[in-house]
């Protein structure tokens, strides 16, 4: 474990106290505080790691707190982010689900897409379903696609259904019924009668998760929420306990999966809405650094200890998605969750990712992962496996008398041990195993980062990069120059810049329904009247939660897409109400869009299947100012000169600096490492390198 408490003042003046965001990883807990210096009135920022303590998760964030040395009762705001949801779901930690659904519709779970990754495996299973069909139940009711009732909903069976649930011992009841998207009045008093019946009992109806249409996506949705709720129930009233027992009397919002964050019993009655937040977070603290620094257009990319993360952020907006896929893989078809989720792509290749030799001689990294224990070979502990981390401190790029901001002594016995058998494998020396092993993992991230921008039209020289994470830094010049990047940012708080992305979200909740229509001017009544009602819809929700409805603001996108395809385009439609007269430039809109992702566009009608409309209201996010530079090399901060090999650049002499000891406006120019307790910057030979008055480091990446 490391921890690390710094204090910057900021040329801000803020009105509130102390706000913290910390965010539970799968091995540390980070945060980062701002607060307001009373002397001065500026801005103070500290951040500290510590270790994250399952099953009692909690504990970690207590621990956090007390590295940092913050009093909970002086704390005005805490922002939270946990895996807790997405661990419970893959570590099948959860309760069990009894579903009631339409009659004839009982299958749906187990019927689920026609459509396998393993196409050619002629042996392959569907994964199973997370409710068995003896607890799977139907109750007769039907409304149509339109929203009209076909059939009355008949209420006699369900004493007879709970009764059979409560001998099962189910513990949450999931409720999907047909069409629900169109018209939730049925499930809505399916819900209202089952907790008549079963008080105390968790209920997830579909509608409040789900207003899109596809019965299987929305079913699993409420299956997988209910799934969880009574575990993340149970932890955030542990969380709120623990830090009301510390006198803590502020707000406490929970970050969301879509970005944003939500208050407390949003998070107790929606918790699949958190399934990705510490993802989110960083994602939407890499959108906000882009707008301070000047650059809209961002590929976003945290690498952690386990996984790489990555997103396209064009124009400053996060693109967002509903069609999110749990333990999907090449040999899975994995389960849907019909929740706003930042759109990303993850993979298996984190610091922590093992590398092993296949039986045809072949050297792989990942996606297995060493985690927090054993760990890397270099913790020294017995099962220790080789990972990138391991062939990163052989090469000289992580100093190994520094390793983990000098908590942790470096075994580098172990380490040359665990490579080196890779390498007797591989007929090979140890050197070139270990950049073997960093090439590999390089390939892999430049592949994910190929699928969030060349895959769907976008150059990646059009962007900045933006790195964070413990292992960002590392290995981000080598991804820029393989893409053509010409600007790479390495956060000044890498290290904890979830927990930082925390500190610049707001209250948010996103509100897609499903509306078919063709795109023409006589339509453009219903589809105005229908964002009209979603955005009182909106407000009304946050109403509910003490929040005044002036506070609220409300973004309008539609989804397209050529009749009778099956893939949308999400389009901005703009705060204007939508015309006749509009209705040309958004059907124009769509088909730009369109051709930069698929090349071309069609002479085909343009058809509407939904709405979007996001709802943010603002908690006072504290704002950041830079500071003035003083152009000046970086020779005040170099501690040492030591040997690194830059594979595929060689071995050179590098200027090792301390990170600390960075200030606006120092320049340098590789080859080069910046030291820091959190994370390391890698800068190779022919870049150059700045810090700006954010304290980043701006690297401009050689050919």
């Amino acid at each position: 474990m490391t921890d690390r408490i710094t204090n910057e003042d900021e040329d801000v003046v803020v009105e509130r106290g102390v706000r913290i965001g910390v965010d539970v990883g799968g091995t540390f807990t980070d945060l980062v505080c701002f607060s307001a210096d009373e002397a001065t009135g500026r801005i103070a920022v500290r951040t500290a790691k510590a270790g994250t303590t399952p099953p009692d998760f909690e504990k970690g964030v207590l621990d956090v707190l007390d590295k940092a040395a913050i009093d909970a009762a002086d704390v005005d705001l805490l922002v939270h982010g946990t895996t807790i949801v997405i661990n419970a779901i893959t570590e099948r930690r959860g309760v069990k689900v009894g579903l009631i659904t339409t009659e004839g519709f009982r299958d749906i779970l187990e019927i689920a897409r026609g459509n396998r990754p393993d196409f050619f495996n002629l042996h392959y299973r569907k994964p199973p379903a997370f409710v068995p069909r003896h607890l799977r139940r139907e109750i007769p009711e039907r409304i149509s696609w339109r929203g009209e009732v076909m059939r009355a909903l008949d209420l006699s069976p369900l004493d007879a259904i709970l009764d059979d649930f409560r001998r099962e011992e189910v513990a949450a009841v999931a409720i999907c019924l047909l069409h629900a998207y169109a018209n939730p009045d049925h499930e809505a008093a399916l819900e209202t009668a089952v907790r008549e019946a079963w008080p105390g009992v968790a209920v997830v109806a579909s509608h409040r998760i789900a207003r899109e249409w596809r019965e299987y996506e929305r079913t699993s949705s409420a299956v997988l929420s209910a799934y969880v709720q009574p575990v993340v129930e149970r932890y955030l009233d542990r969380l709120k306990l623990a830090l009301d027992t510390r006198g803590f009397a502020g707000g406490l919002y929970l970050m969301q999966s879509n970005g944003g964050v939500g208050a407390l019993e949003a998070a107790r009655r929606t918790p699949i809405s958190m399934v990705e937040s510490g993802p989110a977070s960083g994602i939407q603290g890499a959108a906000e650094l882009g707008r301070l620094i000047g650059e809209e257009n961002v590929i976003a990319l945290d690498i952690g200890g386990t996984t790489a993360k990555c997103a396209l952020i064009e124009g400053s907006s996060v693109r967002i998605m509903t069609d999110y896929w749990i333990e999907r893989d090449r040999t899975s078809a994995g389960y849907p969750v019909m929740v706003p989720v930042v759109d990303l792509v993850e993979i298996g290749s984190g610091g922590g990712s093992i590398a092993r030799v296949d039986d045809f001689g072949k050297l792989h990294v990942g996606p297995r992962s060493a985690g927090a224990s054993p760990g890397p070979a270099a913790y020294g502990r017995a099962g220790g496996h080789a990972t990138t981390t391991d062939a990163n401190l052989l090469l000289g790029r992580i100093n190994p008398s520094f390793f983990c901001g000098g908590a942790v002594a470096a075994d580098m016995e172990a380490v040359r041990s665990a490579i080196g058998s890779l390498a007797s494998r591989l007929a090979m020396t140890i050197e070139e195993a270990a950049r073997g092993i960093v090439r590999i993992a390089n390939n892999d991230m430049v592949n994910a980062l190929k699928l969030v921008s060349v895959n769907r039209g976008f150059d990646p020289r059009d962007f900045t990069l933006v790195a964070f994470g413990g292992g960002g830094g590392l290995h981000a010049s080598a991804l820029a120059r393989e893409l053509g990047v010409r600007k790479v940012v390495v956060p000044h708080h890498a290290a904890v810049f979830s927990a930082w992305g925390m500190m610049m979200s707001d209250l948010r909740r996103d509100h897609v329904v499903t509306h078919l229509a063709d795109l023409h001017g006589r339509e453009a009544a219903a589809i105005e009247d229908l964002l009209a009602a979603t955005e009182r819809a909106a407000g009304e929700d946050f109403i509910q939660d003490g929040v005044e409805a002036g506070r609220v603001a409300t973004s309008r996108f539609g989804r397209f897409r050529y009749r009778n395809q099956e893939h949308t385009i999400e389009i901005p439609l703009g705060p204007e109400p939508v015309t006749r007269e509009r209705v040309a430039a958004i059907a124009m809109a769509f088909h730009e869009a369109y051709e930069r992702e698929y090349t071309y566009r069609m002479d085909a009608p343009v058809e509407m299947v939904g709405i979007h409309v996001v709802a943010t209201v603002g908690i006072g996010r504290i704002p950041v100012a830079p500071r003035p530079a003083r152009p000046s090399p970086a020779d005040a901060a170099r501690k040492e000169t030591r040997r690194v090999d830059f594979a595929p650049d060689g071995v050179h002499d590098a200027a090792i600096l301390d990170g600390e000891m960075l200030e606006a406006g120092m320049r340098l120019a590789g080859p080069a490492v910046i030291e820091s307790s959190g994370t390391t910057v890698v800068i190779h030979p022919g870049d150059t390198a700045g810090i700006d008055g954010y304290g980043n480091v701006v690297i401009r990446p050689g050919t």
